[in-house]
């Protein structure tokens, strides 16, 4: 039970302000804009498609403006001292901050017991572990090798040889980390305690009840204000653990609970902000954390929204790759992009304004796709070659 009611309009300013809208952008950004705006969000999802930008650099240019890529390259893959930041399964496979490794070892010990991953990884875990640990051998003594180093032929993402998948188990399970990544994407593995810093690794293993309440913590804070399917979601947790992290945080009072009229029963991190205006342009990647879960954008929004990357041409609503524009505190418009880098083009395929659109929305994505033209490195825009006006349901 709760005594204490938030607005829906409240509650949407709440969870975006956790997620980094709402104050000015730098004038020029740094390393420390950088590594405070992937602190707060706790992950930054990795994803292959690259018909606008790869997944992992949109979030931070929502919220930041154009920066430096290889700001985040180098925290990523970058030398030992520059390294801020780890690969591993989170919501999905995701950039975390490297301070998380010590959270998701729990994770680690349960595929390395054949209890996680994918069916093709668990026989790694036990009647093919000899497999896996050769590799492992040949790592340790060649040094940092991908998939194709090993036979595959196929860096691709979905079609994984038999050395691809044992070296996902490994992955899965801890001994491995990405080194670095090439090519087009192909990642690079190597021994997990010859890429993450000693004074990572050297931290105490939390309990997994420990684990889960500083994951949902973690949520918690990133979200503002959440239920527990949505806490649960941001880190793929159980759906048990997830109910004992937030009774615990409840009764230590991090976590505060709260209604709000049409919601399920949500909880407010006692950090969060709870603004009375929210100022913000953005476009936000599909696989963004402020809307990758649907439910809870349509909650928060009143916006339906579903990636289209996987639907026949044909019977696409909006379009391939498209982008829900933020707009003060609403999403008022979804952009179809392309970066045709062959001809140096930001092509704008369609844009569709929501039925509640603001005056000056136009005005304000032009902006903000202009801004995104300079950031990619392209010299012109074209289009939009269609504008609807129109419903969910047009």
């Amino acid at each position: 039970m709760t005594d204490r009611t938030m607005g829906p309009a409240l509650a949407r300013r709440v969870a975006l302000a956790a997620q980094g809208f709402g104050t000015a952008r730098p004038a020029n950004v740094d390393r420390g804009h950088l590594a405070r705006t992937i602190a707060r969000l706790g992950l930054h999802q990795i994803d292959s498609v690259n018909v606008l930008a790869r997944a992992h650099y949109l979030p931070a240019f929502s919220r930041l403006g154009a920066y430096d890529r290889t700001l985040l390259e180098r925290a990523a893959w970058g030398r030992p001292g520059e390294r801020r930041l780890f690969e591993y399964w989170a919501h999905e496979a995701s950039l975390l901050p490297l301070d998380l490794q010590p959270a998701l070892r729990w994770r680690m010990a349960r595929a390395e017991r054949g209890e996680a991953g994918y069916r093709s990884m668990r026989v790694f875990a036990g009647e093919r572990r000899g497999e896996a640990m050769a590799i492992l051998d040949r790592l340790r003594n060649e040094g940092p090798m991908a998939a194709s180093d090993l036979g595959s032929g196929r860096p691709g993402w979905w079609e994984w040889s038999e050395a691809k998948v044992a070296l996902e188990w490994l992955f899965y399970a801890g001994f491995v980390t990405t080194k670095t990544r090439r090519n087009s994407f192909e990642r690079v593995y190597d021994l997990t305690e010859r890429v993450i810093p000693a004074a990572i690794l050297d931290r105490p293993s939390p309990s997994e009840a420990d684990a889960h309440r500083a994951l949902v913590e973690r949520s918690a804070r990133a979200l503002g204000i959440a239920t527990k399917p949505e806490l649960r979601d941001y880190f793929r947790l159980g759906i048990p653990e997830t109910r004992r992290a937030v009774s615990e945080l409840v009764e230590e009072g991090t976590l505060e609970p709260i209604a709000v009229p049409g919601w399920p029963a949500a909880f407010l991190h006692r950090e969060a902000r709870l603004p009375r205006r929210i100022e913000a342009t953005a476009l936000l990647a599909p696989f963004d954390p402020l809307v990758w879960e649907r439910a809870r954008a349509e909650r928060l929004f009143g916006f339906r929204y579903r990636i289209e990357i996987y639907v026949p041409a044909h019977l696409r609503q909006h379009g391939y790759y498209v982008l829900p524009f933020l707009l003060g505190d609403r999403l008022v418009a979804r952009v179809d992009l392309k970066a045709d880098r062959a001809t140096g083009c930001l092509s704008v395929k369609a844009i569709h304004l929501e039925p509640d659109a603001l005056d000056g929305t136009r005005e304000a994505l032009d902006g903000e796709l202009e801004r995104m033209r300079g950031w990619l490195g392209l010299s012109t825009i074209e289009g939009p070659t269609r504008v609807d006006h129109e419903g969910l349901d047009a």
